[in-house]
This record gives C-alpha cells, sequence and structure tokens, in this order.
C-alpha cells in the first residue's frame, strides 16, 4: 500500500479551543491579539479572524465552562501559532503582546523562522512567529532542513515594529 501524501497546498485553517470564560476569552483574542469578532453563539461561543476570513479562532464553553487547565505532563495542545507576513508585524504583535503585559514564555530564531511564545488566560500555548524565505533555511551538506533554537533578540524586533504601515 502507498503512503497518502498531503497536497502541498493544505494549510490549518482554523483552531476551536475549549474555554473556562468567553468573554475573558474574547477580550485577550481581540484585545491582545487583534482579531476582529465575527460572530457570536450566544454566551456559549465565538468566532474571530483577522482580515475579515470568517474564523481563524473557534472559542467555546461547551464543555468547559468554568474549567481548569490541563495539568503538566497530560497530553492536549501544546500551542496554537499564528504566522505574520513579516518581521516587522511580528514586532508590532509582540509589543502589543507585551503592552497588554502578557508574560513571555519564551523566544527563539529556529532558522527557519523567528518565534515567541506565552499563553492565552486559560493556560493554552500560543506561538506568534515569522517565517523565513526557504531558500533562507539552514541546511546541512546533504541538503536536509537544520532548525536551530537560538536566542530571538526581542529589541531588535521591537524596532522594526515602527517601521510597519498600518
Amino acid at each position: 500500500m502507498s503512503r497518502y501524501s498531503a497536497h502541498p497546498e493544505t494549510r490549518i485553517g482554523h483552531v476551536h479551543l475549549k474555554v473556562s470564560n468567553l468573554e475573558r476569552s474574547i477580550a485577550f483574542y481581540r484585545d491582545v491579539m487583534g482579531f476582529a469578532l465575527q460572530q457570536r453563539y450566544g454566551d456559549q461561543a465565538a468566532f474571530l479572524s483577522a482580515g475579515g476570513y470568517h474564523h481563524h479562532i473557534g472559542l467555546n464553553t461547551w464543555d468547559s465552562l468554568g474549567g481548569t487547565p490541563a495539568p503538566q505532563g497530560h497530553t492536549g495542545l501544546y500551542h496554537t501559532a499564528f504566522l505574520y507576513p513579516d518581521r516587522a508585524a511580528l514586532g508590532a504583535a509582540l509589543a502589543q503582546v507585551l503592552a497588554a503585559g502578557v508574560d513571555l514564555d519564551g523566544a527563539a530564531d529556529h532558522g527557519v523562522s523567528e518565534a515567541i511564545y506565552f499563553r492565552d488566560p486559560d493556560g493554552n500555548g500560543i506561538e506568534i512567529y515569522r517565517d523565513r524565505a526557504p531558500e533562507d533555511w539552514p541546511r546541512d551538506a546533504a541538503g536536509t532542513l537544520s532548525m536551530v533554537n537560538r536566542r530571538l533578540d526581542l529589541t531588535a524586533l521591537l524596532a522594526e515594529a515602527g517601521t510597519q504601515d498600518r
């Protein structure tokens, strides 16, 4: 039996998160992350997006109203990653996160991308990142992708945020 390969243009379209407090989560993803509220289903679910898309983020309390985050050491979503188009846009997003008083879990230059990590109010991991052009990705002598985990200069990244037209 031949192994199936996903079509190369396949993308992850959205994430749908169980949250404990819908209003708090809407406020975080709208006011901190900058996504626009597209639709609500009463007091149990909401859908937010960037650029007018129907939704990049679904939030619901159907099975989680008043719940607590999963404890360390348990399975579940590690993080949701939000891809920004360039370094200036990533720097602007980082500036907004810091201005909102969100604590960072870490930041890294992976060679293929630059990424910042933090958590939403329910403890769900979030990565905001930008990709480098594929021709700039680090590769070993055999041409195999060789990702790294280096310190990301957040000061330089924030300096680029001022160059972005909004």
